[in-house]
């Protein structure tokens, strides 16, 4: 059932996403669906919640720079892989407050996951202690998110390894570092 959401998505786009249209794609008898999943958002919050129990580990290429280049490589095929369904999930979750949510579940998940990759670059000594493993993350991803969604740009394999790169010299730098928000030394502003 999930594969026929997934399948269906990806080709029509959400507008041609029903449980009409995915019960005829699986051959299933249309009140099993709206039994079991009552809506869309059922359906593609459950293609999520798959996602999420999967046994998927950072990989640990035994240097900061390495970990990030590999999560961001393995980002930038999930946001250029043909079929698009990333993205169409991407798309999806603005449309319907169940996928919507299952996503940020989904996000919570991986970033819960991955933040063993700043816990082992601060034990070899790569970042200093306290780096939020969480806005690292972000900062390490989101060009690509920013340039593959967003503006739409054409992919350049050099994409990963810059943002990769560039994440890493600013957490080196602490730029990710916990600081208390009342603590407002020389040269810096509290926003």
């Amino acid at each position: 059932m999930l594969d026929a959401v997934r399948a269906h998505l990806v080709e029509y786009g959400y507008d041609a996403l029903g449980i009409d249209a995915v019960a005829e794609r699986s051959g299933v008898h249309r009140t099993t669906v709206y039994r079991r999943w009552r809506d869309v958002g059922g359906l593609l919050a459950d293609v999520l919640a798959e996602a999420t129990g999967d046994d998927w580990r950072p990989p640990d290429t035994g240097s900061l720079e390495g970990d990030l280049l590999a999560l961001n490589s393995e980002v930038y095929a999930a946001l250029t892989a043909e079929p698009p369904l990333t993205t169409a999930l991407i798309a999806a979750s603005f449309r319907s407050a169940p996928a919507a949510d299952a996503l940020r579940a989904f996000w919570a998940d991986r970033y819960e996951r991955c933040a063993v990759v700043v816990d082992r670059a601060v034990r070899r000594g790569e970042l200093p202690p306290g780096c939020d493993p969480r806005r690292l993350l972000v900062a390490a991803t989101a060009p690509l998110y920013h340039e593959l969604l967003l503006l739409r740009t054409t992919p350049a394999a050099q994409l990963a390894a810059r943002a990769a790169r560039d994440a890493t010299l600013a957490a080196r730098a602490g730029a990710f570092t916990h600081s208390d928000p009342g603590d407002v030394g020389p040269g810096r502003r509290q926003v």
